[in-house]
């Protein structure tokens, strides 16, 4: 343990590797899931005028209990032109604009009406201002409606444009390459030869960023070489290089001479988390890079951890670090040792069950899961009942 640093630490100094990318405007319809680049006031109030919340009638509130005449009807984006006189009445929509001076709404409900006579015909007369949406109920010219960092989720795409933007800032997509290592992988799909296996971690890694705005570099199998490999990572023209096996210490494990033969400098190597220790991160020229180890599972839960992170990060995000939230724990689980451990786990009868097998190759297992349990290091024994820690995988 004394090699390695926290899970904390290495995601702050990855942070710490760059800075967020550059600042562009996009049409509203091409913002979803990035971030806002700085804070987005409102050009407008909304709303701009008294709005009825209900269909019915609007009516002054000192006339109550009534009768009124009924004098004209406003529909939303045709207000009644005139005003509202003692002892008149103007048939209203939801949206509409209350006419002037009217205050309250009478719903339809709560009406009589005879051609123009209108009277109150309900449990009891309505309150002073009833289902009245006053001036920037929902927001004022000027006010931040989306604060810097936030991501612009469909919600928030609608406040914008209701707020009278076209346009958004958010920071540029990253640009990611995307290089898997090792002599035993083949194309997904390509016939196999003896101890070769099917390249899973670029096709996965593809689909955890799929949701991103990332621009996607893909720099195929590369093989345990350090020629090939170093000339591979220096012609890498990206704001990421995101590589998968050969991160450990083994007589094939290349990736790191290979880096620094193409002038990275790894900042750190070795994590203490399971699965996922070997991962490691530096920079190489303009390019950060995140080195995963390569059974598929451990490069999941790395991806999660530090580069769907770090794509927020550089794309702006106010809290890059994926979500925790607590779950009620359904089977017991020993003492955790040294290492922040992430546990493959399930949804079930309102509880989270670890999966019985956590061996860091078996993509069945994760694939059947919906989430991970967080054990912090040296956390004690937990029982059915006990809150845990999870995040959500997909």
């Amino acid at each position: 343990m004394a090699d390695m640093i926290s899970l904390a630490e290495a995601q702050e100094r990855l942070f710490a590797l760059a800075d967020p990318v550059a600042i562009e405007q996009v049409p509203l319809r091409h913002a979803a899931s990035r971030w806002a680049a700085v804070p987005v006031a409102a050009l407008r109030t909304q709303p701009e005028l008294p709005l009825s919340a209900m269909d019915g009638y609007a009516i002054r509130f000192a006339d109550l209990p009534g009768p009124w005449r009924v004098i004209g009807e406003s529909a939303a984006g045709r207000p009644f032109a005139g005003s509202v006189a003692p002892g008149e009445a103007v048939r209203i929509f939801t949206g509409a604009a209350v006419p002037d001076g009217a205050d309250t709404i009478l719903v339809q409900e709560e009406a009589a009406r005879d051609a123009d006579a209108l009277k109150l015909d309900g449990d009891g007369p309505p309150a002073r201002g009833a289902h009245v949406r006053p001036v920037g109920l929902d927001f004022s010219h000027d006010a931040i409606v989306i604060d810097a960092g936030a991501q612009l989720t469909p919600a928030r795409i609608a406040l914008a444009a209701i707020a009278g933007h076209a346009t958004l800032p958010v920071r540029r997509r990253i640009r990611i390459a995307i290089a898997a290592t090792g002599d035993e992988l083949r194309a997904p799909g390509a016939l196999l030869g003896q101890g070769e296996l099917p390249e899973s971690n670029g096709a996965m890694l593809a689909a955890m960023l799929a949701p991103l705005p990332v621009d996607l570099i893909d720099l195929g199998i590369l093989p345990d070489r350090i020629d090939a490999l170093t000339t591979a990572f220096a012609a890498v023209d990206a704001d990421l290089l995101v590589t998968s096996g050969g991160a450990s210490v083994g007589d094939h494990d290349l990736v790191r001479p290979a880096l620094a033969a193409a002038g990275a400098e790894i900042d750190f190597w070795r994590v203490a988390m399971r699965p996922g220790k070997p991962v490691m991160a530096g920079r190489m020229r303009d390019t950060v890079v995140i080195g995963l180890p390569g059974n598929p599972v451990s490069a999941h839960v790395t991806a999660l951890l530090f580069v769907l992170p770090m794509v927020a990060y550089l794309s702006g995000a106010a809290d890059p670090l994926p979500r925790r939230r607590t779950a009620t724990l359904g089977t017991a689980l020993p003492a955790n040792g040294p290492r922040a451990d992430h546990l493959r786990a399930v949804h079930r009868d309102g509880c989270v069950i670890p999966a019985d097998r956590q061996d860091s190759s078996m993509l069945r297992v994760l694939a059947a899961c919906d989430c991970l349990i967080v054990r912090a290091p040296h956390v004690p024994a937990a029982a059915p009942g006990d809150s845990v820690e999870i995040l959500d995988i997909g």
